[in-house]
């Protein structure tokens, strides 16, 4: 598979880049981050943490804004953010910010117009991680993690696929999509309107039942705007009780759904990912 790199920086001894290439899965270009901390200068294998960004994002904010390159290259891990979404002038898109471009909710579209493009779990789950570890100095050890939309894609992935990831953390997740007005919208768009099709997609949901466990981490500001009606963190709380799940929810008093809350807290999740991956 062809890819085009369109920058390098070097960052705490380390390079971060950009890449597009030709996705088979999202029949379009598609974009994506890679960190490859100065551990891989010699060949050596790093493990990798793939980030899945929220809303409105792009491969660009995590990689600029998080401030996560200075802990990855103390810890020897690699960082891999993609795109929110497919993009291109014949990809299926919405007026609204919350629905299409920017916005592909991390799952397998099943309706027109959305399904010609819209398959970013398997684009997720497979082919972008097959890419990344035939192209990079990367093992076959994975981890995952994300913020709002991406927290709810990270969670999903983890809990559908125990075997492929391991750890899994989230900032401000959507918690229980199939109860939120942005899962709703999205859902009913993407999977059709038989809301027993969303399951599959809800964290909350399949942490109640799940019988294989990948240990995970969620931080979630007190003083998030979209806390009650999108978030639902409670959800995930007793979803987590019900089944024994290894869920451990922080709630950080003060913090928002920003950048911020996620740079001042982002040590903490890549050392807990790093523990589990033997970094």
């Amino acid at each position: 598979m062809s890819l085009e790199n369109k920058s390098v920086n070097k960052s705490f001894g380390g390079w971060t880049k950009h890449y597009t290439h030709q996705s088979s899965t999202l029949s379009c270009e598609m974009r994506f981050a890679i960190y490859l901390p100065p551990q891989t200068a010699n060949g050596q294998k790093v493990p990798v943490v793939y980030w899945l960004s929220g809303l409105t994002c792009t491969d660009e904010n995590f990689i600029q804004k998080a401030g996560a390159q200075r802990i990855a290259a103390e810890l020897g891990v690699a960082l891999v953010a993609p795109d929110t979404s497919p993009r291109g002038a014949d990809v299926a898109n919405d007026e609204g910010y919350d629905l299409g471009q920017g916005a592909g909710f991390y799952v397998n579209a099943t309706q027109a117009p959305w399904n010609r493009h819209y398959q970013m779990y398997d684009y997720v789950l497979k082919e972008l991680p097959e890419l990344i570890e035939a192209t990079f100095p990367v093992s076959d050890k994975r981890s995952v993690f994300g913020h709002s939309m991406g927290g709810h894609g990270a969670l999903v992935l983890a809990l559908r696929n125990p075997d492929r990831f391991k750890s899994v953390s989230a900032f401000s997740p959507i918690g229980n999509p199939v109860n939120s007005p942005w899962g709703q919208k999205a859902f009913t768009a993407y999977l059709g309107k038989d809301s027993a099709t969303w399951a599959d997609y809800d964290a909350s949901l399949l942490m109640r039942k799940a019988t294989g466990a990948v240990p995970a981490l969620v931080d979630q500001g007190e003083a998030d705007n979209f806390l009650e009606e999108q978030l639902k963190p409670q959800t995930l709380e007793a979803a987590a009780k019900a089944s024994g799940y290894p869920l451990e929810l922080n709630r950080r008093e003060g913090y928002d759904h920003s950048y911020y809350f996620i740079a001042s807290f982002i040590d903490d999740h890549l050392r807990f990912h790093a523990r589990h991956l033997g970094a």
